[in-house]
């Protein structure tokens, strides 16, 4: 079973920036995929990033395509997601994730475990 903690959310004003982060335990880090997502009320949960189990290979999502960077650690166990231009639509719960198959994902089924959210909120 793999365990993911996410941290480094908060409230931040419009063109600002957060850097959040995500801790896995549980299995070897570099055996897993990962990606973000992201839930704003109301909504459903939405693709955000993805990088490879290498960390050679990322993925984003067009409404942050420029203004994020997904990178990770693998040995610290640690991924990570740099936020900038923060814009109010980017207000939403970020979740981190990790697939044990092979490739990357990049809908919610292609992931087999979850944190429990953090929450990014941007204030226009």
């Amino acid at each position: 079973q793999v365990q993911l903690v996410e941290s480094g959310g908060g409230l931040v004003q419009a063109g600002g920036s957060l850097r959040l982060s995500c801790a896995a335990s549980g299995r070897t880090f570099s055996s897993l995929s990962m990606g973000w997502f992201r839930q704003a009320p109301g909504k459903e949960r939405e693709f955000v990033a993805t990088v490879s189990r290498s960390g050679g290979i990322t993925y984003y999502a067009d409404s942050v395509k420029g203004r994020f960077t997904i990178s990770r650690d693998n040995a610290k166990n640690t991924m990570y997601l740099q936020m900038n231009s923060l814009k109010h639509e980017d207000t939403a719960v970020y979740y981190c994730a990790a697939r044990g198959r092979v490739g990357v994902g990049y809908g919610e089924y292609d992931y087999d475990y979850w944190g429990q959210g953090t929450q990014v909120t941007v204030s226009s």
